[in-house]
């Protein structure tokens, strides 16, 4: 393993997981996209009762994720669990492609994606913590260009999913997604000799068939179960709180039994997970609220070309994800030799500041909305731009913060705990963006523009709120993770 430290360069390993996670996130991306118009356009629901729905999916889909994470660590192994449930995603894929045709397998579809997510989704960024020693100064950078991968997936599968899915049928546009997964499958199998050697103990051991067999049978129970609480909503709600508080107190039992300066710096990773429930509740806005308020209310072209399917503004966000990483990647190498770089409670509480800068600027653009009500797309463009920095600052960290603070025996459980972060949001997001919902029957982007505005207001609003008190407890943390003050504590104050 190479000691550079240009965080440009890293492992040969590390391009066989980017390109697993690459063609993994461009299926799942791409049915994000337009889940939300689907559930209205053909399964004919409110928006409010889309957006609903849209965050319970969104809360399993994650939620699942510390299963997941459980499983590769300590039963079938990292490899192995990432190999099923690539499949199960799959399946759920061309399950829903069929489900166009037939409403009744929308639910199993959505829980056969949920579950194979749950079981994918931990694993890949496991697999390459395992790759760096903890103090590797690669390693920022490598998890930046890894969350970059993210993006490079989906933005192609949110500008081609709704293109394709507008032109021949949602059903064509669900089975690139299914695609997608294939060929993610494909790169693994393909160049798995990369990673021979590196997985968790479990991997490492023998295929034990009992285990192999216990886990189908688990995963089936969950996709009956995950089916039925899509359709009863309330009890979705009230598993959610219990996995999160079960997956939790695992978590905090481990914080205790560790020694003290490895105890702090797990107890700073609880407290980062807290702030990152309030980054994912706005991100759970693009694919809801947002999504909606530029297919209603922001012009329908950018750069002179007309922009037929809305759901393709969502592209913004890896649009801006890709263009910043290896810049921000290339500047986390520079200031961390000149001894300059933020700290990890510092990066979060600036991508806050961001965040609540993309919301703040959509309430502005609507003063300036033209006479029909209908706002500038380049007032879009840069919300995405603002929240997509933002993002990279705490998402796309979140997971180089679990590999620094956590010790190496729960990196797996605990990237499952970062996931349930996304899961509480999604409920959470879900709810906010219904309080942008047209009363029935209203489409006048007149009407529309004004609920928007306030709405975007208050969230940018409370985001800013946050975001001071996330400012004021960087010195904190700073001294919990390391011990000791540094210089990065009065530049995150100054940006404030």
């Amino acid at each position: 393993m190479s000691n550079s430290n240009t965080s440009l360069k890293q492992p040969r390993p590390f391009y066989m997981i980017f390109f697993l996670e690459m063609w993994e996130r461009f299926g799942y991306y791409g049915l994000q996209a337009v889940l939300a118009t689907f559930f209205v356009k053909s399964l004919g629901m409110s928006d409010a009762e889309s957006f609903t729905i849209f965050g319970a999916f969104s809360a399993m889909v994650y939620g699942f994720v510390a299963i997941g994470g459980f499983i590769g660590d300590k039963v079938l192994g990292t490899k192995r669990t990432i190999v099923l449930g690539a499949i199960t995603m799959m399946l759920g894929y061309i399950l829903i492609g069929m489900a166009t045709f037939d409403k009744s397998l929308v639910y199993i579809s959505l829980a056969l994606v949920a579950v194979g997510n749950g079981l994918f989704k931990a694993n890949p960024s496991s697999l390459l913590s395992k790759l760096y020693a903890k103090d590797d100064p690669r390693l920022d950078g490598a998890f930046t260009l890894y969350y970059m991968s993210v993006n490079i997936g989906s933005f192609i599968s949110m500008i081609l999913v709704p293109v394709l899915g507008g032109k021949y049928g949602l059903s064509v546009g669900f089975y690139v997604c299914a695609a997608g997964l294939f060929l993610s499958l494909s790169s693994f199998f393909f160049f798995r000799k990369l990673v021979d050697g590196i997985d968790s103990p479990a991997g490492l051991a023998p295929l034990n068939i009992r285990n192999l067999a216990l886990v189908l049978v688990g995963e089936v129970a969950l996709i009956g179960f995950s089916t039925y609480m899509l359709q009863n909503l309330t009890v979705a709600h009230w598993l959610l709180l219990l996995v999160g508080i079960t997956v939790f107190a695992i978590f905090f039992k481990e914080i205790f039994k560790s020694q003290e300066h490895e105890r702090s710096k797990m107890i700073a990773a609880v407290i980062l997970m807290v702030q990152a429930v309030v980054f994912f509740t706005l991100y759970q806005q693009m694919p809801t609220s947002l999504n909606f308020f530029a297919i209603k209310n922001v012009e329908h072209s950018l750069l002179g070309i007309n922009i037929p399917n809305p759901e393709v503004f969502q592209s913004l966000n890896p649009f801006w994800i890709v263009l910043a990483s290896p810049i921000i990647a290339y500047l986390y190498s520079v200031l961390g030799k000149q001894g300059r770089d933020l700290s990890m409670p510092g990066k979060f509480a600036l991508g806050m500041v961001l965040c609540a800068i993309s919301f703040l600027i959509l309430p502005l653009g609507a003063n300036f909305a033209n006479s029909q009500g209908i706002v500038s797309v380049w007032w879009l463009v840069a919300s995405y731009g603002f929240q997509s920095i933002g993002e990279l600052l705490i998402s796309g960290l979140g997971l180089a913060m679990v590999a620094k603070l956590v010790p190496q025996r729960m990196v797996g459980f605990v990237m499952g705990a970062w996931f349930l972060t996304t899961a509480a949001a999604g409920v959470i997001g879900g709810w906010v963006a219904s309080l942008t919902a047209a009363p029935e029957g209203v489409t006048d982007p007149l009407q529309t523009l004004p609920i928007y505005s306030k709405v975007f207001l208050q969230i940018g609003e409370v985001t800013a709120v946050v975001a001071v008190i996330m400012i004021l407890t960087v010195p904190i943390l700073r001294r919990m993770i390391e011990g000791k003050p540094k210089e990065d504590e009065m530049n995150i104050q100054q940006v404030a």
